[in-house]
């Protein structure tokens, strides 16, 4: 189940969106929060790379490959969410702690990806230059954040609701013996 998730929040990149509304923060926290060692680090970095990929090949709008160090801090700040995700999991209440995990991991988005656009030269190379790109960015964290909150919501809740239904099939099936 907890691949099948995965794959499925992937795939859902390729399908039309509004700008940042997408899964990827999302699925760091959730590989963060349910995978050990590398794998977790692989499973946002692998979804966005297969999905630019295929924005490249079929030439989806928004989607592909673009200036390298401006898609180096947007994969980079894709992987931030997946410490974040190990933080959550380390809590008792990850109820609780997935909103404020999913903001975490879109601020960290925010800042990493668009110090990359700044850094590239979209802007200029100084304090006001950078202020700037921040403040034409703040409605793209908006979409951001509510694409991460929507897709932890989905990912946990969905994976959470699968253990219960697992585990109620399980005593069912003890209770019938």
């Amino acid at each position: 189940m907890l691949y099948l998730l995965m794959i499925a929040a992937a795939a859902s990149r390729l399908l039309p969106h509004p700008p940042n509304v997408a899964c990827i923060g999302a699925l760091g926290l959730f590989a963060g929060c349910y995978l050990t060692g590398k794998r977790a680090y692989l499973v946002p970095l692998g979804a966005l790379l297969l999905s630019d990929l295929a924005g490249q090949v079929f030439r989806i709008p928004g989607m592909g490959f673009y200036q390298p160090l401006t898609m180096a801090a947007v994969y980079l700040g894709a992987v931030a969410s997946v410490p974040i995700g190990r933080w959550m999991a380390s809590r008792k209440s990850l109820w609780i702690k997935a909103p404020a995990g999913s903001v975490a991991a879109s601020t960290a988005f925010f800042l990493i990806s668009n110090f990359g656009v700044w850094m590239s030269g979209w802007y200029t190379l100084t304090i006001g230059g950078l202020l700037a790109c921040y403040v034409n960015a703040i409605p793209f964290y908006g979409y951001t954040l509510v694409g991460d909150l929507a897709f932890t919501a989905i990912l946990f809740g969905s994976f959470e609701l699968s253990k219960i239904a697992s585990k109620t099939q399980v005593q069912s099936q003890q209770a019938s013996v």
